[in-house]
């Protein structure tokens, strides 16, 4: 590695003391060039959306005002709303770029980072999400449940606005993905299809799931009520959970029960999407 090529936190080399965020978003105008020489009718769209564009805020910002706007609820205000936003808090923009790597690192179908900018929902869902959430801080909350509602229409992903979201986050297909409004997902969780984190409709006040940093949830599985799924922890997949669950336990069934050890292992479920290990009864 030469003098003038520095590494991120994450392991990728960058050129010239770009920040990480820079070094994303220059790999992803490259990707987009390429992808608009070898297949020109995608050019303009690959122009309009990514290239012509000085920032990733400011690309995002304009595909997901594309994407969530309507007959009465704009492009042009949607891309002021999510660009201000953006603008006004870095930590989204970082939540961003992990959850770029999330996708690009662990799923193999996932060709670029472009590719998951411009076509993975369960990537845009979540950043939709986070202003959302903004706007729900800031108590503007009729604003934050329209998005929501526009992305529960347009991705099938239905997250509550005062729903707590790490960064480093992968909703793998997405499809069907409920989470409650006091829900609490960590970091690097890696989430699949028709999962929902959801209330067992016996109370009010804080009645969702905590997921803790690290977790793999496998598809359809259910995770009722205000329990803990503690670090580096799987639920398998088509599980009914309503019981804590330990860090690095695996909970399997219907309804769940644990397997596994309880010690911490070096690879992180959440980021290896290993859905097969663990498995000997406790």
């Amino acid at each position: 590695m030469s003098s003038s090529t520095a590494t991120t936190a994450n392991g990728c080399a960058t050129n010239g003391g770009e920040t990480e965020d820079e070094w994303v978003w220059n790999e992803i105008k490259a990707e987009a060039r390429r992808d608009a020489e070898s297949e020109p009718a995608l050019a303009s769209y690959l122009y309009s959306t990514i290239i012509s564009h000085s920032s990733l805020t400011r690309s995002l910002s304009f595909h997901l005002g594309n994407k969530l706007c309507s007959s009465t609820l704009l492009s042009t205000l949607l891309y002021d709303l999510f660009l201000n936003t953006f603008s006004s808090d870095q930590s989204l923009l970082s939540a961003t770029v992990a959850d770029l790597r999330a996708a690009r690192q662990r799923d193999p179908a996932c060709i670029s980072f472009a590719h998951c900018l411009l076509n993975y929902k369960g990537f845009l869902a979540i950043q939709a999400h986070r202003v959302a959430h903004r706007l729900w801080a800031l108590n503007r909350k009729p604003i934050a449940l329209a998005l929501h509602s526009r992305v529960a229409d347009v991705f099938a992903v239905d997250i509550h606005p005062a729903a707590r979201v790490g960064k480093g986050i992968l909703l793998d297909h997405a499809t069907g993905v409920v989470i409650g409004e006091t829900a609490v997902v960590g970091n690097n969780v890696s989430i699949l299809h028709h999962v929902t984190l959801g209330g067992t409709g016996k109370v009010g006040g804080d009645r969702h799931p905590k997921i803790g940093d690290g977790v793999l949830i496998g598809a359809g599985a259910t995770v009722l009520g205000n329990v803990k799924i503690g670090e580096g922890a799987k639920i398998g997949a088509g599980s009914l959970v309503m019981i804590d669950v330990p860090p690095w336990t695996t909970a399997v069934g219907n309804p769940a029960r644990l397997v596994g050890g309880k010690e911490k292992h070096d690879d992180v479920p959440g980021e290896t999407m290993d859905h097969t290990s663990f498995i000997y009864v406790i």
